[in-house]
């Protein structure tokens, strides 16, 4: 799953970003408003992080103009203790919690967990289709009740499908929420995932829509279109 943090005080930045890395989350990490901007108008991200007291750009102009673009991305902001007013201004401009510093980073991750799961019409910390179950907060997936083991990019990937159960989701979003953007992205390197799932899970959960991507579906849920090999 990948996130956005924005926070320009260094080794906060790091001990955050770390933190998250912990978690099994995929981390995109800057410093500058500007650039935070850019990111999240051209990236899909899971959820941000947002520092509002940044140089130049400001964190709340950052978020106001993502709203204003109709980017929904979950956002929790961080801002000065005593700054009430900032925590205003950002639940106001669209943020979808806040965080004071200093804070326990226990606390965040549990923040951002909750951020994660209402954006996607969850109560608790399962994504779900069918009887496939994957548990956000400890990495297990089980399908009814037996346990399956996933590699890291494979549960990324698994839990980027169901993210959207009966959608298809393009190359290039599985792409996007599996490897940084410094690295070199294959989409070759998603049919090969793709292709370990399929022998994790029992044949027709996966299908592929030529041409566009993939489509988790249980199969005793209607389907949309035909699958294609």
């Amino acid at each position: 799953m990948r996130l956005l943090l924005v926070e320009d005080e260094p080794t906060l930045n790091l001990q955050i970003a770390t933190a998250l890395r912990a978690e099994g989350y995929l981390v995109e990490t800057v410093t500058q408003g500007q650039d935070a901007l850019h990111l999240g108008l051209e990236e899909m991200f899971a959820a941000a992080v947002l520092d509002l007291g940044l140089p130049g750009l400001d964190g709340l102009s950052v978020l106001k103009r993502w709203r204003a673009h109709e980017r929904s991305l979950p956002v929790l902001i961080l801002t000065a203790r005593g700054n009430w007013h900032e925590r205003v201004a950002g639940i106001d401009a669209g943020a979808d919690d806040y965080l004071a510093k200093p804070f326990h980073m226990e606390e965040l991750l549990a923040r951002l967990r909750a951020l994660i799961r209402r954006s996607a019409g969850q109560a608790d910390n399962f994504l779900r289709c069918g009887e496939l179950r994957l548990n956000l907060q400890n990495h297990q997936v089980f399908l009814a009740t037996q346990e399956i083991t996933l590699t890291h990019h494979e549960f990324l990937l698994l839990a980027c499908l169901l993210r959207h159960p009966g959608q298809v989701v393009t190359r290039s979003v599985l792409n996007e929420q599996i490897y940084p953007l410094d690295n070199e992205r294959d989409s070759n390197t998603i049919e090969v995932f793709i292709g370990r799932l399929r022998k994790k899970l029992p044949e027709g959960w996966i299908e592929t829509q030529r041409g566009f991507g993939y489509r988790l579906r249980a199969p005793n849920l209607p389907s949309t279109s035909s699958k294609t090999p």
